[in-house]
This record gives C-alpha cells, sequence and structure tokens, in this order.
C-alpha cells in the first residue's frame, strides 16, 4: 500500500553498498538469486538484474564474473556502455544449477539484509525515535472518540515511554478503537529490510498487508537507478499489526514454509518499531498465562529470541509497544509479576449518559440524519433504565445503523423514529419476553 502523505523521516535511507563487503553478503548467496532471477524471467540486462536484487551493479558484478568464467552464464548482447548494459542468460550447461537450488529455497526477489546490519539499524532506531506525543497531540488523534481525559492522560505517557499496556473494561467501550488510534501518534517513518539473512537461512520481513510503504522522492533514472540508497530497504509508516482469537504460540516464532525454503518473520517482528494490538487478550486459543510466558523476556529486556529449524537461536530487536485489549480484568488473566512488566493499566468505563448522548450525535452526523435528543432520552429513560441494561460505547452505532436498516427494508424514509428505535432493541439486546405490538414490523 502507498500512503502519499508526508511523513518525517526519523532516519535517513540506508545508503546503498558499493562492494558484497558492503552489502554484507557471501558471493554464493548473490550468484543463487542471479540464476534463480534469470531463471524465471529468461533474459535481463545487468542494470535491470541488479534492480531487482535491489543492489548496485558493482555489487552483483563479481558474482556475474564468476558465473561466466563456470561457463553458466553468457553475455546474449547489449550496448558498449559497459557491464549495466549487457544483457545475460544461462547457458545451457547452467540450467541444472538453478533447478538445485530451488529445491531448496525458492526465495527470489531483493537481496536479504543481514541481520547484523539490521540490529545495527534498529538500536540507532531506538535513540532517535521520537518522542513528541503531548496531551494537544492525543486529543486531536482521538478527536473522532468519545473517552475521558483520564484515558487519554494514561495513553500518551505510555506512547511516548514506548512501554506495553493493557486496555481493559466493559466490553464494546472502544477498547479496540482505541488501541489502533495509538498508531497516529507514532512519529515518523521507519526502514523495513524485504528480508533478513541470519545463518545463510532467509527471512521475509516486510510483508505488504501489514506495511504501509511510502512513496520515496528524487530517485535517479538510467541505467542504475535509485543509486544513493539501499533498494532492500522499503520506507514504511510505523506500523501496527493487529491479531485477535486465532493468536498463537506458533504465531510468535518464525514460520518455516518447507515448499519456499525460507521462514516468515513472526508478527511480534513485523510491528517492530510499531504497535501490536493483541485484542480480546485472554480469548485465545492458548492460555494468556503461556502467551505473556513467551513475551516476558522481550518485554523487558526489548531482545527477542528467534530459533532456526537447524536449532540455531539469534537474537532480534524487540522495539514494540503491544497493545493488550481485553475485556477481562488483568488480575485474573496474569499474576502479580506480568502485570509488573507491563507499566500501563487503562481502564475503558462505560460511557455516562452525557457522554452516551454525545456519541449518539456524532454518529447521527456521521450517517447524515437529524439528531433529536429527545430520542434519546426516551431511549434511557423507558428501554436502559427499566431494563436495568448497562450503557456501552457501541450502542448507538449498533442501535442507529439497525434502525435505517429497518427503514430501508420498509420503505419509509431515511430518518430515526421513536418506533423504529425501539425495535431495533427488541432485536439488539437479548430478551425473553413477546416482542412489544407496537413495533413497526406490525403496523
Amino acid at each position: 500500500m502507498l500512503v502519499d502523505r508526508e511523513v518525517n523521516a526519523i532516519m535517513p535511507h540506508p545508503p546503498a553498498p558499493n562492494t558484497l563487503d558492503e552489502a554484507g553478503l557471501s558471493i554464493d548467496m548473490v550468484l543463487q538469486l542471479i540464476l534463480k532471477t534469470l531463471h524465471f524471467s529468461g533474459e535481463l540486462s545487468g542494470a535491470d538484474l541488479a534492480r531487482r536484487l535491489g543492489l548496485r551493479f558493482s555489487v552483483i558484478e563479481p558474482a556475474l564474473q564468476e558465473l561466466k568464467v563456470q561457463h553458466q552464464l553468457e553475455i546474449s548482447g547489449g550496448a558498449i556502455l559497459g557491464g549495466p548494459s549487457y544483457r545475460y542468460r544461462i547457458t545451457d550447461a547452467g540450467r541444472t544449477r538453478p533447478a538445485l537450488f530451488l529445491e531448496s529455497n525458492h526465495y527470489v526477489g531483493a537481496a536479504p539484509v543481514p541481520l547484523a546490519q539490521y540490529s545495527a539499524y534498529m538500536a540507532e532506531y531506538k535513540k532517535r525515535a521520537p518522542r513528541t506525543v503531548t496531551r494537544a497531540r492525543v486529543r486531536e488523534a482521538f478527536s473522532h472518540l468519545v473517552i475521558s481525559e483520564r484515558v487519554m492522560d494514561q495513553l500518551g505517557p505510555a506512547i511516548n515511554a514506548g512501554h506495553s499496556m493493557f486496555v481493559y473494561g466493559p466490553p464494546g467501550n472502544g477498547k479496540t478503537v482505541i488501541s489502533q488510534a495509538i498508531q497516529r501518534l507514532l512519529d515518523g517513518d521507519i526502514h523495513i529490510p524485504h528480508a533478513l539473512e541470519v545463518e545463510g537461512a532467509i527471512v521475509r520481513l516486510y510483508d505488504p498487508i501489514a506495511h504501509q510503504e511510502m512513496v520515496e522522492g528524487g530517485q535517479s533514472g538510467g541505467l542504475d537507478r535509485g543509486v544513493d540508497v539501499d533498494q532492500r530497504w522499503v520506507r514504511c509508516r510505523r506500523p501496527m499489526v493487529m491479531v485477535g482469537g486465532e493468536l498463537t504460540l506458533e504465531a510468535l516464532e518464525l514460520s518455516f514454509n518447507p515448499i519456499a525454503g525460507f521462514y516468515k518473520a513472526p508478527v511480534q517482528a513485523l510491528a517492530n518499531g510499531g504497535v501490536l494490538v493483541i485484542d480480546d487478550f485472554g480469548r485465545q486459543r492458548v492460555a494468556a498465562r503461556d502467551l505473556l510466558n513467551r513475551w516476558i523476556v522481550p518485554l523487558e529486556s526489548r531482545v527477542d529470541f528467534l530459533t532456526l529449524n537447524s536449532g540455531q537461536k539469534f537474537e532480534l530487536p524487540f522495539m514494540v509497544l503491544v497493545a493488550f485489549a481485553t475485556n477481562i480484568r488483568p488480575q485474573e488473566l496474569v499474576d502479580e509479576a506480568f502485570l509488573r512488566r507491563i507499566h500501563y493499566k487503562v481502564l475503558c468505563e462505560s460511557p455516562s449518559p452525557e457522554d452516551f448522548v454525545l456519541i449518539f450525535r456524532n454518529y447521527c452526523e456521521a450517517q447524515g440524519v437529524d439528531f433529536q435528543r429527545e430520542l434519546v432520552q426516551d431511549l434511557l429513560g423507558n428501554y436502559y433504565r427499566t431494563r436495568n441494561l448497562p450503557l456501552r460505547g457501541c450502542h448507538p452505532r449498533d442501535l442507529i445503523e439497525q434502525s435505517l436498516s429497518l427503514a430501508e427494508y420498509l420503505g419509509r424514509p431515511r430518518e430515526l423514529t421513536p418506533e423504529l428505535l425501539r425495535a431495533a432493541c427488541d432485536s439488539y439486546f437479548v430478551d425473553d419476553s413477546e416482542a412489544s405490538s407496537a413495533s413497526p414490523m406490525h403496523a
């Protein structure tokens, strides 16, 4: 996804390496990527081949020379401008080699970034990450929501500190929406490698679903376009990754695809530099205690430990603000030791009657229907109070939508009436009593 709005840079784009040593890659790794790329593409110029690998031609040139010496590659044509303009293709003698490489690893695309370079980038990023969340900015970021001053004043310091938090309270009061809105307060961008190289294995890190790419400006044209920056990295908005009841312990580890032959990074690695929202925490198929046991070290040390299929363990930076959104009291989920590591606990209380009216009015405006305060007051006094129903922040939205859907079904004007709201309530809330005969369905 391309994002065209301006986002301030926290760090410059990593510069393009000029040599294999600067790229941190072995000649064998580049050689394999070249052969696999040509295997699928047929014939490419040196410049196009370098662009697909996200590297300067000077970086891949030694591997091209090696393949020519081995008669695995040949020049099929090109201009007299030199290597970048030559067209390369695999020879008949070399066709079995990429097939052998593909048997163990199907990765084709931008060359991976060595783990050491990624770790160095994230260490510097941690030093430079802005702490610019103020009370005014928090109010602006959450201006589309009706939440208390107390909640906003708890969220701001937590975001500035980059500490994880529990966002808890009764269901339907906006915990998930609040957790998602945190991304609005994460200033700046981040550069994310297409893939990492770890002990010879490849771990895909950039995910176009989880990451929002920022449009890069000022790229040069010609045979070696983008020579100033390392094209193995993608400039992105700071990420917001959200998982829910489907979260398992396996999702927190490297995922190896035996057919593709490379790994996919876990959800917390995708969220590095941003926020990870665990929605409905405590309702996953795995126990909350087991999930937090997995994170107890990263939350404290800011380093995660992952394991390759070979058994080799390695460290990965853990620079993630984890927001645990739950309608279960934190004390019922975890013990004091865990709560100590999650510094902030934000209670999202049910709205007051005044806040309920304000939420109702705001959603009427969003739907383009007239707001009638007396309708809401009647709803509160003659429906909620008589049935002892708790107020929830999601109720105005849900009841308005159901009322308008019913009006459309009945062929009535797009407006709220007492009858439509009462019918919406009767179908929305669980009630074993007989439905009112005054429902518009029976009118």
